[in-house]
């Protein structure tokens, strides 16, 4: 069973492998890194047909080999991903954040939602039911250093933007890099948390069994 995973950001293959190796390390995976994705849309600040067609483009090559589902990695590019879910309605599809948010819903009504990049913020709230109450948070300079090979600062800076979330029923980490920093934060803001690895191999586990 061969899953393709996508990425936009060079630092989120390894947190999604480490939650497959952790829950379930059958399938084989596969990685496409497009990492001039999110630097464009940090460049542009707004997704275009552009940036869609090269989305469905990284798709069609990864059923072109096999894959049996697709999982992205980056939260920012939520209607990028629609249309790839419209253009392979047979196979699973799924945003990087959609397991996570089903399981912060069952969580509680107000959610901590932090980030590291910045677009992420704006693009994702609005995949999140109306009867949740959102509080967002950005970990300013977590990601450049993160960028900058400093892991120790970028968890450092994660953690303690995860001190405002203290007020939530639930943290929900926006990124597959701040996998990484999940016990920063769950020390600093008290409250559970919820990252968007484990959730999506738990969903794609379900669907694939």
């Amino acid at each position: 069973m061969r899953i393709a995973l996508i990425h936009a950001l060079r630092h989120s293959p390894a947190p999604i492998e480490a939650a497959f190796r952790a829950l379930w390390p059958e399938p084989q995976l596969m990685n496409l890194l497009d990492d001039s994705l999110s630097a464009d849309l940090a460049r542009d600040g707004r997704l275009s047909e552009a940036m869609t067609a090269r989305f469905l483009e990284l798709a069609r090559y990864a059923t072109g080999t096999g894959a049996c589902a697709i999982l992205f990695t980056c939260s920012a590019f939520g209607p990028c991903i629609d249309r790839v879910k419209e253009a392979h309605p047979d196979i699973p599809v799924l945003k990087p954040n959609e397991a996570m948010i089903e399981e912060a819903v069952a969580s509680g009504r107000r959610i901590g939602l932090l980030a590291s990049f910045g677009p992420t913020l704006q693009s994702m709230p609005s995949e999140f039911p109306a009867s949740v109450e959102l509080k967002l948070k950005l970990a300013e300079g977590a990601l450049a250093a993160l960028d900058a090979g400093d892991g120790a600062s970028h968890d450092r800076l994660v953690g303690a933007a995860a001190a405002d979330l203290c007020d939530c029923d639930a943290v929900a980490l926006a990124q597959f890099s701040l996998a990484r920093a999940r016990g920063q934060v769950a020390e600093a803001s008290g409250r559970p948390v919820l990252t968007t690895p484990d959730s999506a191999v738990r969903k794609l586990r379900t669907l694939l069994r």
